[in-house]
């Protein structure tokens, strides 16, 4: 600090400032800011010359973002919460107290632009990707992975007219459900894309959205949803290639293929005189008439259980560039993409939205998935640092670790000890590795036991609760059978 004009002052507003920005360092939401920034453009969220986000105002577009960001990251957090928590970092600095209720923040969130998540989430993708190295390819060229899911939103009316609740329940007893598919890469786990519909979309469609995020020499890796006619028509003239799980319906004779191993041949499929939904019939004359595909069949064999026969379509017709052991390994990586999801809707709590709007239901599924992503950038640093599987890495450790550790690197008091703790956490998820279980039997049944409360029938104004409710039938699963 410079006071050529008062020099006695030096000492004195010296030490002022570094108190200052210790504390500011201290209260600060973005307490990663300074070795995530490499994740984000520099220019991602800063304010815009006119328009919604040129003000100076409390909760400016980076402000917000963070927020946001640091709600997905604690599941569960209000937006009164995080109105306290800034209005504590106000305080410590100095500054006006800002106004108790969350409307200003709630405000800010519907400011920011949808466009700027989408560019945030690809950004984060990308710099997973290239922290984690090559080796979700095949042949050398990048394999993506598609996969789709569904949410629940809350039960407002703007909510039921866009994603509407399943047809088989009642008005009023349900939750508007939103469909989506994401475009995931098999080398970080990162999300890539993400196309949104209601729940009466099928999968496929959505995936039709996200063929323009899809590069030349890609390889895209699904389930049986993916693996029809018009998708492996398609996409091989953009020069994308496919593995996919053969579609249920399809019957497989051996002896009508073209040989080039046991249980791995060529096949020729025929366009089926009715138009697919995903194409307009202008569109559907256009698609080739006649394909040529590879099919391949194998059993997974887990210890302890039955042999799984397991039917692979794909347009990878060269059996020595892509030989069938590797097709199949391929594929028997995608489940650890799947649990991708899992970890974004269970343990980041993405399974159930909060907001009361369409508009802003897309602008949270957005911000989980940047939140994701960004902690995927973290497991990618310790991969990148200590040369482990990223497959290994828990995903739940490194989000409790990353809460812990950023409570102490934001109160380091210098440069040096930050970038040693920093260190710290890359070395402790290195070491916290998942145990290597294959074959591990992991059911999908619920231990704890359901309340004995009726089930909502009819609008909650309209519900006459029964006084004898624990012993009432409906609150009971099915084929329950009391606890002897």
């Amino acid at each position: 600090m410079h006071t050529p004009f008062f020099p006695a002052f030096r000492p004195r507003l010296a030490a002022a400032g570094r108190r200052s920005v210790r504390l500011l360092r201290q209260t600060t939401l973005a307490q990663f800011q300074q070795y995530l920034c490499d994740f984000l453009p520099p220019t991602l969220l800063s304010a815009t010359e006119e328009g919604p986000n040129s003000r100076q105002r409390v909760f400016s577009l980076r402000l917000t973002f963070e927020c946001f960001l640091w709600q997905m990251l604690k599941p569960g957090t209000a937006c009164r919460e995080v109105v306290r928590h800034v209005q504590t970092c106000l305080r410590l600095q100095g500054r006006p107290p800002v106004d108790h209720g969350d409307s200003a923040y709630v405000q800010a969130r519907q400011r920011l632009p949808k466009e700027r998540l989408v560019q945030a989430l690809n950004a984060t993708a990308r710099a997973a990707d290239a922290r984690t190295g090559s080796g979700g390819r095949l042949g050398g060229r990048p394999v993506k992975v598609v996969d789709g899911s569904t949410l629940q939103l809350p039960d407002t009316p703007a909510n039921q007219q866009r994603y509407p609740q399943p047809s088989g329940q009642k008005p009023g007893c349900g939750f508007p459900m939103l469909r989506f598919v994401v475009l995931m890469s098999l080398t970080s786990g990162a999300i890539l894309q993400v196309a949104v519909d209601s729940l009466r979309r099928q999968d496929v469609r959505l995936f039709r959205r996200l063929w323009a995020a899809l590069h030349r020499a890609d390889i895209v890796l699904g389930d049986r949803a993916f693996g029809v006619y018009s998708v492996l028509a398609q996409l091989p003239r953009q020069g994308v290639d496919v593995v996919a799980r053969l579609y249920h319906q399809r019957k497989v004779d051996f002896r009508k293929a073209k040989p080039l191993a046991k249980n791995d041949g060529l096949f020729v499929w025929a366009k089926s005189s009715e138009p697919s939904e995903l194409f307009t019939r202008g569109q559907w004359r256009r698609v080739p008439a006649q394909i040529t595909v590879r099919i391949i069949r194998f059993h997974a064999t887990i210890r302890g259980f039955r042999h799984r026969r397991i039917t692979l379509v794909t347009t990878l017709l060269d059996p020595k560039a892509y030989p069938a052991a590797e097709i199949t390994a391929l594929y028997l990586r995608r489940w650890a993409l799947e649990l991708c999801l899992r970890d974004i809707k269970s343990t980041m709590g993405m399974a159930q939205l909060r907001c009361q709007s369409p508009a802003m239901a897309q602008k949270e599924l957005l911000a989980y998935l940047i939140a994701h992503n960004l902690v995927r950038c973290v497991m990618a640093a310790a991969v990148a640092r200590h040369a482990v599987a990223w497959e290994r890495l828990s995903f739940r450790g490194t989000l409790d670790a990353l809460r812990q550790f950023s409570a102490a690197i934001a109160q380091a008091p210098n440069r040096k000890l930050r970038r040693r703790l920093w260190d710290d956490l890359l070395l402790n998820l290195a070491r916290d590795l998942i145990p290597h279980r294959p074959g591990r039997s992991e059911p999908r049944a619920v231990k704890h036991r359901p309340k004995a409360y009726p089930l909502l029938n009819r609008p909650r104004r309209k519900f006459i609760e029964i006084s004898h409710r624990s012993r009432y039938r409906k609150g009971r699963p099915r084929r329950f059978r009391p606890l002897i």
